[in-house]
Order: C-alpha cells, then structure tokens, then sequence
C-alpha cells in the first residue's frame, strides 16, 4: 500500500480554505487536535493581514480547549456546534460575530449523517497510531471522531507521541446506523462492548498525517470550597436515605456526573464515606476524582466519551493501567450520552444549574436569558432520561449578589417535568411527586439563600392564582435589578 503522507502543520493547515467545515475529533481538551488548530488559526491572521477573508464552521465532539481559543483570537471562526467554554468565542457568539448551535450532544452525530450541519471537507482527529490500510487508534477523547471520520472527504490524522499508545485497549468504538436501520443497543451494564478498538477509514481519504508531542493540557481542579463539600454531604444523605427506603439498590445505580469543582467534591464525598458502598459510573467526563476513587476501587466500573484529567491524575491511571483497564470504558459521545441507555441502566443524573426558579425549571447556559456561556452539554441527554435527576447548585454566586433561586428562570434548558431533586449548601428539596406550591415551598426553605427567601416568600404570596403562581410583571425583578445595579438585593 502507499505510505501515508506527513505533513508539518502548516502544511496541513493549508489544506483547508474559507468557508470550509472542519470537525475536531476529541471530547474537552482530552483527544483534542492541538497542532493543526493552531497552525489554522495563524494561516487565518495571515490571510487577514492580507484583505482576504478566511474564516471556518467548526464542529467538535464538546469544547476543544486550546483550538476554539486560538481559532476565536483569530477570527476564525464563522461557525460552532455544538458547545465550547471559550471565553474568547463566547464574546464573538454573544455579539453575534459568530452563528453558534447549541445541541445536546448525543444529538451531534445522527445530524452529521443526516447532513444538517453540513459536508464535513476535513476532520482532524488526534491518534496514537494510524496503519496504512486506514485504522486509527484515537487517544483520551473520543467525542464524535468515529462518525466524523466516516463522514468527512478529507481526514488529517494527528499522530501524538505524548498519548500512551495503551489508550486505544479501553476504547469501544461503533456507529449506530441512520434510521429506520436500527435495532436495540446491546448494553446491560457499565462494561459491556460492542464495538472496536480502532476506527478504520479508506487510507486514500488520509490526506496528511501530523507528527505531535502534545499534552492535553486540562487544568486541575481546585481545593473543594465549603460550599461544595456542603452540596456533597447533603446529597449523600439523601442517597443513603434512599437506599434505607427501598428506593436504590444498596449499591446505588450508575452514576452520570457533571463537569467541574461540584461534581468532583460530590464523587470525593461518595467515595469518603463508610456506609456509601464501591459504586459505578456511566458518564460523559471522567475526572480527576473519579480516577482517584477508580484506583481505590471505590469505583468498581466506569464508562466514559473522555479522560478529562489533569497531568498528574492521567500519570496516577497510567501507572496502574493493568489494574483498571478491564473495568474502564471510552465511548463515542453518541453511546455515552444515548437517551435510551441513561434510561435502561438507570443512572444517577448530577449536574450543574446557572438558576432554578420556584417550579423546577432549570437554565443551564444564559445569563440572564441572553449571554451564551457554554452551552447545553450533555446534561439534557441524561436528566430528562436518568431514573433520578438532580440538579447542584450554589444558593448564590458573587457574593451572595446574585440568587441561584429565582421566581422564574431567565431561559429554559430542563423543564420541571425532569427536574426531581435540587440541591444546594442551604439544603436539598426533593421534588418528585409535587405540586407546583409544594414545590416553591421546598426550594425557598431548603434551598434559597437565607438573604432572598423573605423576597421569594412575598413573590409567590402576592402573585395572582394559577396552577403556577406568576406575577409576569414581578417575575423578573431579580434579573432586572442585577442589569441595573449589579446585584439581585435592594
């Protein structure tokens, strides 16, 4: 066969012209392209300083870390689906530089085969290993690289030295059919497989491969704040109470977990404590904590898109590989986050809310129902299908000058229908099988901030009857105040 051809990234870069598709393998920074990205981004300056237009519609598996950066500092970008955390692309979405779509993630690979995001010219995926005949070992993100990979006229195959090339032995890699070819997905448990180790292409459509020795370069965690460790004992409470009235299983139900300081002081709390028993995940992210309590073997299973891990806690699992590779998976984000297995394994669902408000609505990505933040995630994928769903948040942010608790969310993400449990350091209210008026009682008294429940109190008393009780010309006071004055408080 005819060798493949290496490219420096430059040259890999100057592959692709204005206007075209791009779709980045990797899922977070984990498994992210990280030197054809950087090399667009400073191909685009230079067409720039030249009156030239250039700018690309980017597709990813989840954010991208350094590439949407440097990509948006460049003015590269035209285009983005379906989620980013870069504050850079953030401001040219929210001043509309930039067209962005925000899509549940498991959402993003049926719509590529279907081609309603567009011909992808060329996909960029990071690998430890590319053969001649067209097999590609990706690396610690797998995102949505295999439906890219099937989907794209051109491929540029990064070739990372940094990555472990062990990494592929944990991944299990398939491609769900379009409709109505479907059938059942075979997964009863947290460990079963039904796909590959590689993913394979026609060799001719490999148009360069890139020589890298890159770390992902995903920032650790901070110390767990006192709030977090408050949110995280009182949810524990309420699963061990669950587990005392027949409700979970003594050793719980798969865990699905958000991202960020939250979710990992929740996973240290769960793996601390004596009567919470070895547990298992089924999540989008795996995190540092999560590999902590993997190599204890307080988890005794996880499934995952991605090992988004500092340097050192990627160091702790390597190390112990042997130890954890039969009992750690890595999916495409189009299993990991599939709605009809959240269902049929009956995941614990623990994400994160920007505000909820009196009924159980929940706003997960505008700041005052406008400014993009990140997007929606995969968290709609899991709570609107977990058998329990709950929502963690602070009681207030910036000081106590904002309210997480307000009479009504500025945007709607999760409906109340899906939300069954909230949490917060005040307390937890647990929703399920309430009405609206119980429900507005619950979260003000156990989980508003003490400073703002006397005005929650006097929003739900004087507003007129309903089933929901809403005064629509009080119903934002909060939020209006904040845009006035900079706080929700008088």
């Amino acid at each position: 066969m005819k060798p493949l051809r290496h490219l420096a990234p430059d040259e890999a870069a100057a592959l692709i012209d204005d206007g075209m598709t791009v779709a980045l393998g990797g899922f977070t920074a984990a498994g992210a392209p990280k030197a054809v990205p950087l090399a667009l981004a400073a191909r685009a300056r230079a067409e720039h300083a030249a009156g030239r237009p250039f700018r690309v519609r980017l597709l990813s598996g989840a954010s991208t870390g350094a590439a949407d950066d440097a990509l948006a500092e460049a003015s590269a970008i035209s285009f983005r689906a379906p989620y980013q955390s870069s504050r850079a692309l953030r401001q040219q979405i929210n001043a509309g530089e930039v067209a962005y779509v925000d899509l549940h993630l498991s959402h993003v690979a049926p719509m590529v085969q279907a081609g309603l995001l567009g011909a992808i010219d060329v996909a960029i995926v990071e690998a430890t290993d590319v053969t001649v005949d067209g097999r590609i070992a990706l690396t610690t993100g797998i995102g949505v690289a295999p439906t890219f990979l099937r989907s794209a006229r051109r491929i540029v195959v990064e070739l990372n030295r940094r990555q472990d090339a062990r990494l592929h032995r944990l991944h299990d890699l398939a491609v769900l059919p379009p409709p109505p070819h479907r059938d059942v997905i075979p997964i009863h448990g947290v460990l079963d497989r039904i796909g590959g180790r590689r993913m394979r292409v026609e060799p001719d459509r490999i148009v360069g491969v890139v020589e890298t020795d890159a770390d992902d370069a995903v920032a650790p965690f901070g110390a767990d704040d006192a709030t977090c460790g408050r949110i995280a004992e009182h949810l524990v409470r309420f699963l061990l109470d669950e587990v005392a009235a027949g409700r979970l299983p003594p050793g719980l139900l798969p865990i699905q977990a958000g991202v960020g300081n939250v979710s990992n002081a929740v996973l240290a709390a769960l793996g601390a404590h004596p009567d919470v028993p070895p547990f298992e995940m089924w999540t989008e992210v795996l995190q540092d904590g999560a590999v902590d309590l993997l190599l204890r073997g307080r988890i005794t299973a996880a499934s995952s898109c991605a090992l988004t891990l500092s340097a050192p806690a990627r160091a702790r699992l390597l190390d112990a590989f042997d130890a954890v590779k039969d009992r750690l998976v890595l999916r495409p984000a189009e299993i990991s986050n599939h709605p009809a297995l959240a269902r049929q394994l009956a995941l614990i669902a623990l994400n994160t809310a920007l505000e909820v408000d009196l009924y159980g609505h929940v706003n997960s990505t505008h700041v005052l129902g406008t400014q993009m933040m990140n997007g929606i995630g995969g968290s709609g994928d899991f709570e609107r299908n977990a058998y329990l769903s709950v929502f963690l948040c602070p009681s207030a942010q910036k000081g106590g000058a904002i309210s997480t608790l307000v009479p009504m969310v500025s945007h709607v993400d999760h409906s109340e229908h899906s939300t069954q449990v909230v949490v917060t350091e005040q307390g937890l209210a647990d929703l399920r099988g309430k009405a609206p008026f119980e429900r507005a009682r619950l979260l003000i008294e156990q989980c508003a901030h003490p400073a703002y429940r006397d005005t929650l109190r006097a929003y739900v008393a004087s507003a007129p009857p309903g089933h929901l009780r809403h005064d629509l010309g009080q119903a934002f006071a909060l939020h209006q105040r904040l845009q006035a004055t900079g706080r929700m408080l008088p």
